[in-house]
């Protein structure tokens, strides 16, 4: 079964940068006997912004099933699968078509950020506090301080840029700690990859959120998808990728990448936002059988640079 959810597209700013992507995103469940599929969650389609549109998606499901659409409590589309047989095989399928606009790397972004927000330490407005809410609290227990500590390592003087000190966490995960691809479940505390020096892109975004949160920062986690471009040395192709955004007044919500040392990119594709890592997957739901049933799982992705005019079949 493929649903083809396709939008209609503004005319583009002449000039303004921008990159026409295709993303292909299959998850292959196998089970060593038929078994009856629970409700499915699939967050796996992005929303449109003044950064990027929408331009097609797809969703293939096989066995065929029944979906019902919402917004979860961020805002995310949130589809629920629901399937009437049982099955030895799940095949979820998303395309997606969609532009990126803009370079954060031309923008000025510390002259962006309001003047009493540029130097570090600062307090957001009673306003910001109150919106921000969650996403300024810690989600890992951090009774020694530690992570803490290990953030304001990087304050070289009282106050010191907002933005350099963002900059010099982001590069420091990158330069300091260890990739390493990892495939089962779960994401380590900071605690964890600060202890062992590697990690995955969602230990590395973790790491950076809580880093954040206890110097009195607004962060939050973003789910999606990289571009990596010919003879790049960019890491988490080949799967769902995850980073973490951190709210600057005047600014607003600034992208940054610790796995590559990134801030804002145009090869960065979100697709959902959530407050912690656990609430971040693409896929999630049930059978009705015994472990053993299950046989595994396979996740491909694929994303590439199209012709600007060019809309893959849905």
């Amino acid at each position: 079964m493929s649903v083809p959810t396709p939008t209609a597209p503004d005319a583009p700013s002449p000039g303004r940068p921008r990159d026409l992507l295709a993303v292909s995103h299959v998850t292959t469940y196998r089970y060593a006997v038929p078994v009856a599929l629970g409700p499915q969650r699939l967050m796996l389609r992005p929303h449109d912004s003044h950064d990027m549109r929408l331009l097609s998606a797809s969703l293939t499901l096989s066995p065929p099933g029944k979906l019902r659409w919402f917004h979860d409590v961020f805002g995310n589309s949130i589809a629920m699968a629901e399937f009437d047989a049982p099955t030895r095989e799940l095949v979820i399928r998303s395309d997606l078509v969609v532009e990126r606009f803009g370079d954060e790397r031309a923008r000025d972004i510390a002259a962006e950020i309001t003047p009493e927000a540029r130097n570090w330490p600062f307090l957001y407005s009673p306003d910001d506090r109150a919106d921000l809410g969650t996403m300024m609290i810690a989600q890992y227990a951090d009774p020694g301080g530690r992570v803490l500590r290990w953030g304001q390592g990087f304050v070289a003087a009282y106050p010191t840029p907002t933005l350099g000190l963002l900059r010099d966490i982001n590069a420091s995960i990158q330069a300091g700690f260890a990739y390493r691809a990892r495939e089962e479940a779960g994401t380590q505390t900071p605690i964890e990859t600060l202890d062992r020096g590697s990690g995955t892109c969602r230990d590395f975004a973790v790491l950076m959120i809580e880093t954040c949160r206890a110097m009195g920062l607004g962060a939050r986690l973003i789910s999606g998808y990289l571009r990596v471009p010919e003879e790049s040395a960019l890491l988490g192709a080949g799967s769902t990728h995850a980073w973490c955004e951190v709210y600057l007044p005047g600014a607003g919500w600034i992208a940054f990448d610790p796995t590559n040392g990134l801030m804002g990119s145009r090869d960065l594709i979100r697709v959902a936002t959530v407050r912690d890592i656990r609430q971040a997957a693409p896929i999630s739901g049930s059978f009705t059988g015994r472990p053993e049933d299950f046989l595994g799982m396979e996740v491909s992705v694929e994303v590439r640079r199209i012709e600007a005019g060019t809309l893959p079949p849905s």
